[in-house]
């Protein structure tokens, strides 16, 4: 993940990232940008743009899923909600 400013004029010019927030591998987010609480950043994508709160994000331009004027928008905190682990059982002996 590159988290970075732009330019070289002097002030803020890094990005906030908010609570609960789901960044995937390789992300790229540029400039003083706002990526909003419980927002989701998909895999290898590039973003420039500030991302409302509970809304996906994904590809090389940042593009919010749904448009950037209707973007479709969660319930849930993502980085917060994520159950990676309770069905192992389901499907294996092995318990971590």
């Amino acid at each position: 993940m590159t988290l970075d400013g732009t330019g070289k004029i002097g002030g803020d010019r890094n990005p906030k990232i908010g609570d609960g927030v789901l960044i995937g591998a390789g992300v790229t987010i540029l400039g003083n940008v706002r990526i909003g609480e419980g927002d989701k950043i998909g895999v290898e994508s590039v973003v420039l743009i500030d991302v409302p709160l509970r809304t996906t994000a994904v590809g090389n331009s940042g593009s919010l899923v749904g448009g950037k004027e209707k973007h479709s928008k969660h319930d849930d905190v993502l980085g917060e909600s994520m159950d990676h682990a309770s069905f192992i059982s389901e499907w294996s002996d092995f318990i971590i």
